[in-house]
């Protein structure tokens, strides 16, 4: 009932159509669904979405059939989908007999943004089969894929990789600035599904690759690489299932690491690469340190933010019961091996961040920055990825106080004092956008952002400023100059236009 041997690698050529008349959209199903249940099903709590689709109509019979798993009668999807009908369901590998009835072999999700409706293809989850998933279970949209597809930034490319697919939700993205896309997976069933996501949404840039990590690319670059690899740190025990989606198969963070080390030789001069990913902290290391280490072999610029940090246990709880194991005794074994993996590496802390490699276009040392921002982000963080990959690089070659500066647009400032005091105690800086940093300045620092408003060059302002406050000017550089570059590179500064 939750699978057929028959992998759909490409759509029915009628079924957009039909799905698109029955306004089968992300929005269409928003609307239908209202927002209560519509929120509910994202959590993959189907009982408000059972109570807004009972009844006939061709948008609940698909929402019911292709969301929530459920058998339907095939009167009911011929008429729901008049082109298709239940017999192009059937045919295609979507839908398999059930009697009278048709049981849904897969599921087929609207997605979209504000400028794009699309359908992605994936296995049924374990809330539409009642059971754990099965180990070549192709996951669907999540948490993961669109925190990647929000953080990759959106420049015009030529050609492009989707490095381990899934369903292929990377690929709709791509396909808005990249002309060619080669999107691989490991899995055989990834591949079908991928390619059968990128055939209903009529995307025929796109070719699908079955093999592991860089191997189906081998001697190929590209101008970007987006990654969402099996990152998740699962012990090699026995009855620990190992989950395609999520399981790269090697030894605690070795998967995320080769893909760093590796991606430098499949980049273009000037290309990008942009992946999320797990890494261990062993008892006395900073992660820092350990992504640090990764890079040091290769040559690319590098921008790391840290989202978030879980101890053994956490991690535990979380990926032990992933894939509907949540109780019981298969649970604990599960639980236990975590431990036993974690501790034998002595691993105190699992890290979850983004990561954003840039390979130079010239022979010069490379540029790394790596930070933790646990807290609210903007949305979409492609365009603040972009902003300060080129200031990374611009700050590669040039000295930031001979520059002109400008205070970023989403940039305002607190003083906070002593009642009848005369001067603050505190000044601080908040982002409104981006990564919403917020910094603490002196009294110098924050005379110059006052006046950094592109006329005078940074060192001009500071000469002034140090007159101001009767200190050596040369001094002030030298302690304000690392402040200066902190601000650049966090976006507090912009550059005058041209410059």
């Amino acid at each position: 009932m939750t699978g057929t041997t028959l992998l759909p690698d490409r759509a029915p050529d009628t079924l957009a159509a039909d799905l698109r008349a029955a306004n089968f959209t992300a929005d269409g199903l928003q609307a239908h669904l209202g927002s209560v249940a519509a929120a509910a099903l994202h959590r993959e709590q189907v009982v408000p979405a059972l109570r807004a689709t009972d009844d006939d109509r061709p948008l609940s019979v698909l929402i019911r059939f292709f969301c929530l798993g459920m058998p339907m009668p095939a009167g009911l999807l011929d008429r729901a989908l008049p082109s298709t009908g239940a017999a192009g369901l059937v045919a295609h590998g979507l839908a398999t007999r059930d009697g009278e009835a048709l049981a849904p072999a897969y599921d087929l999700r609207p997605y979209g943004d504000e400028d794009h409706d699309w359908w992605v293809l994936s296995d049924l989850s374990e809330v539409a089969t009642r059971a754990p998933l099965r180990e070549d279970h192709v996951l669907g949209i999540g948490g993961a894929s669109t925190t990647l597809a929000s953080w990759t930034p959106r420049r015009r490319a030529r050609r492009a990789l989707d490095l381990g697919t899934g369903s292929g939700v990377q690929t709709l993205h791509l396909a808005q600035h990249c002309d060619q896309i080669v999107a691989t997976d490991l899995s055989e069933r990834a591949c079908a599904t991928a390619q059968f996501t990128a055939s209903i949404n009529g995307l025929d840039m796109v070719e699908v690759r079955r093999g592991s990590l860089f191997e189906p690319v081998a001697g190929e670059r590209f101008d970007l690489i987006v990654s969402n690899p099996p990152f998740v740190i699962t012990p090699r025990a026995p009855g620990v299932p190992e989950y395609e989606y999520r399981d790269g198969g090697l030894v605690g963070d070795a998967i995320v690491r080769t893909v760093v080390q590796q991606a430098e030789q499949h980049l273009q001069p000037g290309g990008i690469a942009q992946l999320l990913g797990n890494w261990e902290v062993p008892r006395g290391r900073d992660w820092a340190d350990v992504v640090g280490d990764w890079l040091a072999p290769t040559g690319l610029d590098a921008w790391v933010v840290q989202r978030d940090s879980q101890d053994p246990a956490e991690y535990a709880e979380l990926w032990a019961s992933d894939g509907g194991h949540r109780t019981g005794e298969i649970y604990e074994r599960m639980y236990a091996a975590w431990l036993d993996d974690f501790a034998a590496r002595e691993v105190e802390r699992i890290g979850f961040g983004i990561i954003t490699l840039r390979r130079p276009e010239t022979d010069r040392p490379a540029v790394r920055r790596l930070e933790e921002v646990g807290g609210p982000v903007a949305s979409p963080m492609g365009p603040t990825i972009d902003a300060g990959l080129r200031v990374l690089e611009w700050t590669a070659t040039h000295e930031v106080l001979d520059a002109r500066w400008m205070v970023a647009a989403d940039v305002t400032e607190e003083r906070f004092g002593r009642p009848g005091a005369a001067d603050p105690s505190v000044i601080r800086l908040t982002q409104g956008g981006g990564l919403r940093h917020t910094v603490q300045i002196d009294t110098a620092t924050a005379a110059f952002v006052s006046v950094a408003d592109g006329e005078l060059t940074a060192r001009q302002a500071y000469a002034a400023i140090a007159a101001l406050l009767d200190q050596d000017a040369e001094e002030l550089l030298a302690e304000q100059r690392p402040i200066v570059q902190g601000l650049v590179e966090r976006g507090f500064l912009v550059p005058v236009e041209g410059e």
